[in-house]
C-alpha cells in the first residue's frame, strides 16, 4: 500500500514535470506579460513627447515613427554615461550605419532615454556622444516631463540602455533588446529588406 502510494505520487511529478516541460517548449512564459520587456511583434509606438531633436533633416522639426514608414528603422536608446553604450551599443551601430549607407530603404535614429542621471545625461552630452561615433543621424532627448524620465523608454518597454529596437517597413517592431551583436543586427536588416519570395 505504501509502495502504491508512492507510485502514484511519483507518477503525478512526472506528469507535472512533463507538463512543464511542454509548456517550456511552446514559448509559454511564466512570466506575465505586464512584466516582459519590449514590444517586439506589436506596431511601433509613437516617438511623440521627446523635448527636443537635433541634426534633423534641413526644414524638420520633429521626427516620427509614422514618418519613416517603408523604411527599416534602427531605432537606439543610450544614456550618455551608459558604459555598455559606448563599448557596445554605439560600435554596433556606427557599424550598421557603414553598411546600409546610401540605402534610401534603411533610416537611422538615437534617443537618450535619461532615466537617471539627468543633469549628466544631457542633450549637449548626447551630441558629444554622437560626434565621438562621428554619426550625423537624427537624435532626441528624451528626460520625460519635468525630469521625470524618458517616455519613450516606457512606450517601449525598454529594460535601460543600451537598447536597440529594428522596425520593419510597416512599422512593426522585429527586435528589441539590449545584446546586438553586429552579425545579428545586419542579417535582421537584411532579412526584413529583402521581399518575401
Amino acid at each position: 500500500m505504501i509502495r502504491a502510494a508512492m507510485g502514484l505520487r511519483c507518477a503525478r511529478l512526472i506528469g507535472a514535470l512533463a507538463v512543464l516541460c511542454l509548456l517550456t517548449s511552446a514559448g509559454h512564459s511564466s512570466e506575465p506579460e505586464s512584466r516582459r520587456r519590449g514590444v517586439e511583434g506589436k506596431l511601433a509606438p509613437a516617438w511623440t513627447g521627446i523635448a527636443s531633436w537635433h541634426q534633423l533633416p534641413a526644414g524638420a522639426k520633429s521626427l516620427d515613427v509614422a514618418s519613416l514608414r517603408g523604411k527599416v528603422v534602427y531605432l537606439y536608446f543610450f544614456q550618455s554615461w551608459c558604459p555598455g553604450c559606448h563599448s557596445r551599443g554605439f560600435p554596433t551601430l556606427s557599424e550598421m550605419r557603414s553598411a546600409f549607407a546610401g540605402r534610401d530603404d534603411v533610416a537611422f535614429v538615437v534617443v537618450q532615454t535619461v532615466f537617471e542621471g539627468f543633469s549628466t545625461n544631457s542633450a549637449a552630452k548626447g551630441l558629444e556622444t554622437m560626434k565621438k561615433f562621428a554619426l550625423d543621424i537624427p537624435m532626441g532627448h528624451d528626460p520625460g516631463p519635468n525630469g521625470s524620465g524618458s517616455v519613450l523608454m516606457g512606450r517601449y518597454r525598454s529594460g535601460g540602455t543600451p537598447w536597440t529596437v529594428i522596425i520593419d517597413k510597416a512599422g512593426v517592431v522585429r527586435f528589441n533588446g539590449f545584446h546586438l551583436q553586429p552579425s545579428r543586427a545586419r542579417s535582421t536588416i537584411e532579412g526584413l529588406l529583402t521581399p518575401p519570395l
